[in-house]
């Protein structure tokens, strides 16, 4: 499989991986041979990089934290609580609890491996997608910085639920009134219900504070924010940088770790951003880019260790005996070549 940009995705060719909706229910399944109409669809709804299969890179596997099964029930689970809210319903947290027991229990399993976003976004599941990014990465955060499992399922639960003040009708991020903010909001929904800790409340609560005290609602110093709301404001932050369109695009992995180091020690904490960047693939498998050596290539392996330095396939075209001369580069062996650019 490749990841490329939408712009370079051609008809005839086959989707890599299954899209879904917001609410779990799938929209174009994994194999099928897109059209032009396909193609012109998921534009329309806000995708902007897929897997495409690549007879050159069908042995290339996505090694996933979460299982697909579970990530679209989970969704599933987050679309009828946050419809509950919607409608001005009591919401029922113990679907939410069952999901997130299965959620962590693969996260466990799998925390050796390097997450890399690459569920694709619709503007209907982007809501889903995001609480669910934000909640691995906490997990594995916090799974790196040695929470028992206890602190890690109160955590889990806490990132799901950060930004579930936006649902609410009343919510106002512009209002001058700092309780229309979704974060308020968000802690006033949360705190009333009894059989979720206070804890969960707070990283609604807190999770746009800032570690210089500059943060929103109650701009608090870094040593008043619980440990929760800090490391969800970190998997949160990231999440949004990949999903921000102020640069005229989606900011890459490696663009936005760096931005990320650049907020460690005002915006975020210092050590949980250096924990993250420890559990985030920098150059996401399936992804082409350049080499320093001029050469272009696909990412085809990660290093747990070495995020920044992953395996490259490098595919050419020998003319003379129509052949393909491949070879893999691996970077945390040929220390003095380096990835250049990403291609999209």
């Amino acid at each position: 499989m490749r990841y490329v940009h939408i712009d370079n995705v051609e008809p005839g060719q086959f989707l890599g991986r299954t899209i879904f909706s917001g609410n779990g229910a799938v929209l174009l399944s994994e194999g099928v041979q897109l059209t032009v109409y396909m193609i012109t669809t998921l534009k329309r709804i806000g995708v902007t990089m897929i897997y495409i299969k690549d007879p050159q890179f069908e042995d290339v596997e996505i090694a996933e934290v979460v299982s697909e099964e579970t990530k679209r029930a989970v969704m599933q689970r987050m679309g009828e609580t946050f419809e509950s809210i919607r409608s001005g319903k009591d919401f029922n947290t113990r679907s939410i609890n069952g999901s997130i027991d299965n959620l962590l229990e693969e996260i466990m399993k799998n925390k050796e491996v390097l997450i890399q976003l690459s569920d694709i976004r619709t503007q209907d599941n982007q809501m889903y997608v995001h609480a669910l990014n934000v909640c691995m990465m906490s997990v594995l955060i916090g799974i790196h910085m040695g929470l028992p499992m206890a602190q890690l399922r109160e955590l889990s639960i806490g990132a799901m639920l950060h930004d579930v003040g936006k649902i609410e009708s009343i919510t106002d991020d512009e209002s001058a009134d700092l309780r229309k903010h979704h974060t308020w909001r968000g802690f006033e929904l949360l705190k009333n219900k009894r059989e979720l800790s206070l804890l969960i409340a707070h990283v609604a609560f807190q999770h746009h504070e800032r570690m210089d005290g500059e943060g929103i609602p109650r701009r608090i110093p870094g040593d008043q924010i619980h440990l929760y709301a800090k490391i969800t404001a970190v998997a949160d932050t990231y999440d949004n940088l990949l999903s921000d369109l102020s640069l005229g695009r989606r900011m890459l992995p490696h663009e936005a770790c760096e931005q990320m180091t650049a907020l460690a020690g005002t915006q975020l904490d210092r050590e949980i951003v250096i924990h993250f960047l420890r559990t985030v693939s920098v150059y996401p498998t399936g992804a082409s880019v350049k080499l320093s050596t001029k050469e272009t290539g696909v990412v085809v392996g990660q290093h747990r260790g070495l995020p920044g330095r992953p395996v490259v396939r490098v595919v050419k075209s020998d003319f003379s005996d129509r052949e393909l001369n491949v070879k893999e580069v691996d970077l945390a062996k040929h220390t003095t070549v380096f990835i250049d650019s990403v291609l999209l």
